[in-house]
């Protein structure tokens, strides 16, 4: 018994430090940081702002349908159930306004940040 909780101890902590390592991964997917550990700010907010700018429309469409299925399922119970549905679908729905917007305005702002960073880069070399 004894060898049983050790082994699912292992297997959380090898489950909660692999989603790390895909996380890492998913951001950085063209560099390898482990042969040379380069410091290119531009480059790294760039690869973020082109997985966010993909990924973010989409979230949001889903984020969407997610809030109508939470509305159309507080429909089917009493009062006080319908509207903790609704209050959750009311927040979901709030939470895709919010990523439609940065999804929107992930260019302009990833725009505005690398002339920044790249001011900053030059006027300090």
């Amino acid at each position: 018994m004894r060898i049983k909780s050790y082994a699912l101890l292992f297997l959380k902590f090898v489950k909660r430090y692999a989603k790390v390592m895909w996380l890492l991964l998913a951001l950085f997917p063209s560099k390898s940081y482990a042969a040379v550990f380069s410091l290119d700010i531009v480059s790294t907010l760039t690869g973020i702002q082109s997985v966010l700018a993909h990924l973010g429309p989409v979230l949001s469409a889903v984020l969407f349908i997610v809030a109508g299925i939470f509305y159309a399922i507080g429909q089917l119970f009493p009062a006080t159930k319908r509207a903790n549905f609704h209050a959750t679908a009311i927040d979901i729905l709030v939470g895709a306004i919010i990523v439609a917007v940065l999804s929107v305005a992930s260019n302009g702002l990833a725009l505005a940040s690398t002339h920044l960073l790249t001011n900053i880069t030059n006027s300090s070399v």
